[in-house]
């Protein structure tokens, strides 16, 4: 170890010190130092010695003396701040003694993905921030569209991300609410039966022109209403009497109630007249006292009929916020081409390692603390939507698995070379590099498995070294190795060609049959260590040299072996 290191190393500790009132933490400095000089992986057990050494006299000196020390070798220390944890919604103006109620209120028929999360997370965010009230409210008065399975699904999805709701609400529970607003209306001539056919209906909107069917009277708009049940579907909707010559279209005339037949999932045929979306979802709102709701900008248009129809029922007046949608770049995001896609068999369903649905995220092992700082990075702006890429995605996801995955070696066409003068030993590999996680145990008998690749890659005469194991030189003639040492700093201070790679003992005992699912459909097989047996299902590890892999499933082979089955994360 030469004299730069050392005062690095020392470096470290007093910024750990100075950092932690005048006491550097062993396992911090450790885990730092690693993330500075990787190459000490392989020396461990020194790198703890010098660190018994260092650290104590450290946590000797008075802080003041620590602080002059660190001056003397890292001053920009001293010029940064540490950030307050950024307030997003500080441009709100939430007084801390006002109360706050969010809501998100899903539609129970399809599966959400990441953009869709950004809603849902930003109005938990925010109740949780103001210790406040989240309703999960399920949007359900189309039996049209409603899925069954969904509400579940959207429970499991949601709840993954760590969302927990203070209450579930179905909007279909609250059919007579509706009904009894929508007479309110009508009897209030606010309201009127529409005879029109949904084109005439249109080009008269378009038009700007009134709809004959305004001028009729209360008590004919009242008997009509009480008809509507018995009509044939699409004869007659229910319209709100605002303005057929506002500026924003969302304006002129709305249909508020229609007539449908389908039976909706949970409450059968009990009724036969719905709601549509722009007027239960005010009324809930408002009903509910909610003070506060974040949604895409599609429903920006949406913002002052919903204001309108509570100010006319004398409901409470959420405040609502439009934001820039959350843009996957690449990815396929519509539901409508996904299914066809499902349907077709060319994805192998909504968890399909290829697309952002919360599912498939999950599946592969990203972390809902990796997507919620996604959320909070991208901000609440009504500016062109932020691009997300898988790139980044990655990198907010590799942050957090860093430091609590585990570490396993897996070979992928695995082939067979045997290292002259290797006497064989048994070894402990730690399965972390900084944190305490455990060991794997190893036995070497002087023959390995090394990756197809790898071997393909090396020269005659190159050194190799096997992970915390030996030093090798390759014979491209033979196919095989002659053992050179086996400590790091031999390998580091050789000045030929030079590898590290990973590898297995050849040895059934120490092995097991391993697949790799690949965001491309590519199966990859090959052999991982015996030391994955202790992984439960759903566990996110790394295998070295190679990517972080969730394990999805056990599976037997023919002759009734398991076989470790993971999904490539990234």
């Amino acid at each position: 170890m030469i004299m730069s290191d050392i005062d690095l190393i020392r470096g470290l500790a007093l910024e750990n010190a100075v950092k932690y009132k005048g006491k550097a933490d062993k396992k911090f400095v450790f885990a730092s130092v690693l993330s500075k000089l990787p190459e000490y992986r392989d020396m461990q057990e020194k790198l703890h010695e010098i660190l018994d050494d260092i650290i104590p006299q450290i946590n000797s000196l008075p802080p003041e003396t620590q602080r002059q020390e660190l001056m003397k070798v890292n001053p920009s220390f001293f010029n940064t701040k540490e950030k307050e944890e950024r307030n997003i919604f500080a441009f709100l103006n939430i007084k801390d003694w006002e109360k706050v109620i969010t809501a998100f209120p899903p539609s129970p028929e399809k599966y959400y993905h990441i953009g869709h999360a950004k809603a849902i997370i930003l109005n938990y965010l925010l109740a949780k921030r103001y210790n406040g009230k989240f309703y999960l409210r399920f949007e359900d008065t189309n039996p049209e569209k409603v899925l069954p399975e969904f509400y579940k699904i959207m429970l499991e999805d949601i709840g993954w991300l760590g969302v927990k709701w203070d209450d579930v609400q179905y909007a279909s529970d609250y059919m007579d609410l509706f009904i009894s607003c929508a007479e309110k209306l009508i009897k209030e001539d606010k309201a009127y039966m529409c005879f029109c056919s949904a084109e005439e209906a249109s080009e008269k909107r378009n038009k700007k022109e009134d709809c004959i069917c305004r001028n009729h009277t209360v008590e004919e708009n009242l008997n009509f209403w009480q008809e509507l049940p018995s009509y044939p579907e699409g004869k007659a909707v229910l319209r709100l009497k605002i303005d057929m010559a506002h500026k924003n279209t969302r304006m002129r005339d709305p249909v508020i109630f229609r007539r449908i037949d389908a039976s909706h999932p949970r409450i059968g045929g009990k009724y036969k007249v719905y709601p549509t979306y722009d007027f239960q979802n005010p009324i809930m709102d408002g009903y509910f006292n909610i003070t506060h709701r974040f949604r895409t900008v599609e429903f920006e248009m949406a913002t002052e009929l919903h204001h309108y129809i509570r100010k006319i029922l004398g409901l409470y007046d959420t405040y609502t916020y439009e934001f820039a949608r959350l843009n996957f770049e690449d990815t396929e995001t519509s539901g409508r081409k996904i299914r066809e896609e499902v349907e077709s068999g060319k994805l192998i369903g909504w968890d399909d390692p290829s697309l952002p649905t919360l599912r498939a995220l999950k599946r592969r092992g990203f972390t809902p603390e990796a997507i919620k700082q996604v959320v909070v990075e991208s901000g609440i702006t009504k500016a062109a939507g932020a691009t997300l890429t898988w790139d980044t995605l990655i990198k907010y996801n590799k942050r957090i698995l860093n430091d609590t995955s585990k570490r396993f070696f897996f070979v992928k066409e695995p082939v067979e070379i045997k290292i002259e003068g290797d006497k064989g030993k048994e070894f402990l590999l730690n399965m972390h590099p900084s944190q305490d996680l455990g060991k794997r145990s190893f036995r070497s008998t002087g023959v390995y498995y090394l990756e197809k690749g790898d071997i393909d890659s090396f020269t005659n005469g190159m050194l190799i070294r096997l992970m915390d194991n030996l030093n090798f030189i390759y014979d491209s003639k033979t196919n095989s190795g002659k053992f050179h040492s086996e400590d790091y700093m031999s390998f580091k201070n050789f000045t030929g060609s030079k590898k590290i790679i990973h590898y297995l003992p050849k040895d059934t005992s120490q092995t097991v049959k391993t697949t790799v699912f690949m965001p491309d459909h590519r199966l990859l097989t090959g052999l991982a260590e015996k030391s994955i047996e202790t992984l439960k299902e759903g566990e996110v590890i790394q295998f070295e040299r190679f990517g972080f892999c969730r394990l999805d499933s056990i599976s037997k082979d023919e002759k009734g072996n398991n076989v470790y089955n993971f999904w490539f994360t990234h």
